[in-house]
Formats: structure tokens, sequence, C-alpha cells
């Protein structure tokens, strides 16, 4: 039995075969899931809005539900991978026709949500990543050592899958139904963004980028910083090497 969805005061109960559902994985992120939340609610979607607080130890969660969205509070740190998967087994559930997701440190700006989903909309792809690095949009990019990092990424998982991608780590994402039936059956647990594009290429799925703009988080700081990101290159460049060695043990 898994966690309970809250579904607090003035939060919508989904009938969800022909709405979008946005998944806010959130891990003390007090001070700024609140502003995620309403900027979701003032873009013109069918949008329902999951928050899966992900074991933290502030306020996040109260904070969530007083916004009036619907909440999965996990009993501890599952990592942003169990969070999101969380959502996506929620989604798969509910039947609904597409999935966002939004982090909850406000550095995605919802009003490029529109511009996430027309390529699902239109068929056009299974997956699609929201990209700072794409023109015509210059703002918020990262630190230097974690453009190096997203550099890198994006030739490796070009060398290994042939995508083409400038934002390989960006978590501003929307998938289709088929996507949503994959990750909530499987998902990458620590950092899953770039390894979940290779898994994309395991079902040979159509995987597009837009141009999106971010922001730096107004509040609290990434979990990512200093030597962390040498580990993260580290960890997840062996995770995608290793899922690519049992494509071709198995062939799947």
């Amino acid at each position: 039995m898994g966690p309970e969805v809250d579904r607090s005061p003035g939060s919508r109960r989904p009938d969800a075969n022909d709405r979008i559902l946005a998944i806010v994985p959130a891990y003390n992120e007090s001070g700024n899931i609140g502003r995620t939340v309403r900027e979701l609610q003032a873009v013109p979607l069918p949008l329902d809005i999951l928050v899966v607080d992900d074991g933290s130890r502030d306020a996040t969660l109260r904070e969530a539900r007083e916004a009036g969205v619907l909440t999965v509070a996990l009993p501890f740190n599952l990592g942003i991978g169990g969070a999101v998967q969380t959502g996506f087994q929620f989604a798969a559930r509910k039947k609904y026709r597409a999935a966002v997701q939004v982090d909850g440190d406000g550095q995605h700006d919802a009003r490029f949500l529109p511009d996430l989903l027309r390529p699902i909309e239109s068929g056009e792809a299974d997956m699609v990543i929201g990209s700072r690095f794409l023109p015509p949009y210059v703002g918020y990019r990262s630190s230097f050592i974690r453009r190096i990092g997203i550099q890198f990424f994006a030739w490796l998982i070009g060398a290994l899958t042939g995508y083409r991608v400038t934002d390989p780590t960006s978590g501003f994402r929307a998938f289709n139904r088929r996507m949503i039936k994959t990750f909530a059956g499987r998902y990458p647990q620590d950092y899953p963004e770039p390894e979940s594009i290779v898994l994309a290429s395991r079902m040979s799925a159509q995987v597009k980028e837009v141009p999106v703009q971010m922001r730096e988080r107004l509040s609290g700081h990434s979990s990512i910083r200093y030597l962390a990101t040498l580990y993260y290159m580290f960890k997840v460049t062996l995770a995608i090497l290793l899922d690519m060695v049992k494509v071709n043990k198995t062939g799947e």
C-alpha cells in the first residue's frame, strides 16, 4: 500500500482522462513551494497539481496543503527519483492524458508549460525537455562547473543513443501516457534526468527539446554543489553505462 494522497480543501478531485498532472517533487522547499504552486495554478491548462513531499523536515508539506493541491507525504527521503516515480504511479493509476514535472524550488517558469506540452498534444514527441540552452531565451544557466557537467552528459547521451539534447539534467519536462506508464514501473532513483533519457531510447521514444527560461532559486540551496558535482557526474555516468551494458546483454 503506497503513501496516502491528501486532497486538501480546494484541491480538484481528479477525473483525469482529459487532464494533465503536474508532478512537483519537493524536499525542504519551504519558502519556495507556495510560489511554485501559485504559478502552476495560474496556468490556463486543465491541470491538477500533485506535490510529492520527499520526507521534508521543514514546512514544505504544510505550505503545499495550505495552497489547496493534492499532496503525497513520503515517510522518509527517497530522493528525487523516488519522489517523481511516485507522481508517475499516481498519474498512471488515474489515467492522466499527460504529465509535467516541475521542480519545487521555483526555478522552472510555469508560463512555459504550454510550450512543453505542445509536442505531446500533437503526437510529435513522447517526452519533451525544457532546455535553458536553446535560443531565443537567455536566463539563468547554472554555475560554470555544472554547465561543464551538462555539456559532458549531452555528449555522452548523444554518443550512446543518438539523441541530441542540450540540457539533459533539466527536470522541466512533459510526458505522454506511454512514458507515464513506463516510468511508473521503472525510473532512476538518485539523479534521474540524464539516465531517464537513456531509458527512453530503449523504447525508441521520441524525445524533443523546447526552449525555456529558468531562474535561480530564491530560498534554500541545491543538493548538488561543489565536490558533489563531481560525484554526481561519476555516479550518473556509471549508471548510464551500466544501462547500456544491460541493453547489449538483453537486447531490450
